[in-house]
């Protein structure tokens, strides 16, 4: 069946095969952010379609790090039955589940959370939202809540979870130079920009003990002028190897970005050559780093993610809007249908989530957009 079909293992958490599913917000949590049967739904239904690890959609550690309406939450207790609800529900269809833990800094919209956005840096031009620079205080209040919300997720029967570090949101900003303009221990040298990371793992790590798998999802860098690079990702990703994760995510742009460096690009990939967008910080990473590597971005056929898996590129081929769109993507590969997956990300499927009608493909025939 190929290695992209073997079975591993990281950090204790066993798994049926290398694909998983990347952390993708869906829209399907209540008002409060509590789990709703929605969310177990959706992450049941591509268990059943066959990946190997579901990585949730990225659950909010403070109530002023909220991204998105309908958002989970993993910022209290009074959240802990509803995510066991749903790690139990997985754990019944034979999958592994990871919670992604996140705070969105200054794209927390003050209208959805109530609060003033904060950032490593203020910030008064139209570059990104307008936010206030956040104390030492407030900075050790997050790291605590990130510990804390780790904690929360052991006690509700997840796998492991995940630290959001990507995509322009709060652990992303303080790496990035085009966000943080901190002159204190928190800025500068790209050692001062990953202390926050770097002590939030540290946080998660006295919580959960070392028998727990540990996650961070990374830039390959901004694509934004004056952003994270490609030679600060790999420094940052020995000092996570140090501090004993488990394994990471590469990704790349951000909210900020857009057209061909978003975070989300849009354009169909027509063949194999096309797709992987970060083959080449790939390769710089695993020319260093000994951190399994799961690669997410423009992976849309059998054939490619088998090459860069059995090339030594990466450990674990990870997808997002393939897999809203097809949810059986990978089941339909491994009973010997290898077409590439059929979503031509044009990004559509974040619309009807925008409305409360949860996160879904509207290209697909009988599900056009309302």
């Amino acid at each position: 069946m190929g290695k992209v079909f073997e079975k591993t293992n990281i950090n204790g958490m066993s798994l049926g095969n290398r694909f998983i599913y990347s952390a993708t917000w869906d829209g399907c949590a209540d008002d409060n952010g509590f789990c709703t049967q929605r969310n177990i739904d959706m992450t049941v239904e591509r268990v059943s379609g066959g990946v190997g690890l579901i990585i949730t959609g990225m659950a909010y550690v403070k109530p002023e790090g909220k991204a998105a309406p309908w958002q989970l939450a993993a910022c209290g207790d009074e959240f802990t039955d509803g995510l066991a609800k749903m790690a139990g529900a997985i754990h019944d269809a034979g999958g592994k589940v990871v919670l992604q833990l996140a705070h969105a800094g200054c794209y927390a919209p003050s209208a959805i959370t109530g609060h003033e956005p904060l950032g490593p840096s203020a910030n008064d031009t139209d570059n990104f939202p307008k936010c206030r620079e956040m104390t030492l205080q407030e900075i050790d209040e997050v790291v605590d809540a990130f510990g804390k919300a780790a904690g929360r997720a052991q006690k509700a029967g997840f796998d492991g979870v995940q630290l959001h570090g990507a995509h322009g949101y709060l652990l992303t900003q303080f790496l990035s130079p085009f966000f943080n303009k901190r002159t204190d221990n928190y800025g500068g040298s790209i050692e001062n920009r990953a202390r926050v990371l770097v002590r939030a793992i540290q946080a998660v790590r006295n919580e959960v003990g070392e028998k727990f798998p540990v996650l961070v999802k990374i830039n390959s860098e901004d694509f934004v002028e004056g952003g994270f690079t490609q030679d600060e990702m790999l420094q940052v990703c020995s000092m996570l190897e140090d501090a004993g994760v488990d394994a990471i995510e590469m990704s790349g742009g951000t909210v900020y970005a857009s057209g061909a460096f978003s975070c989300c690009r849009v354009g169909a990939l027509d063949t194999p050559e096309k797709e992987v967008y970060y083959k080449d910080a790939a390769t710089r990473y695993k020319e260093k780093i000994s951190v399994p590597l799961v690669l997410v971005g423009g992976n849309r056929s059998l054939e490619a993610s088998e090459k860069v898996v059995s090339v030594g590129l990466t450990d674990y081929v990870s997808f997002c809007r393939p897999l809203i769109r097809e949810s059986d993507l990978i089941k339909r590969w491994k009973e010997g249908d290898t077409a590439p997956a059929a979503c031509i990300y044009c990004n559509g499927c974040f619309a009807p989530g925008l409305k409360g009608q949860g996160v879904q493909c509207i290209a697909r025939k009988g599900n056009a957009a309302k």
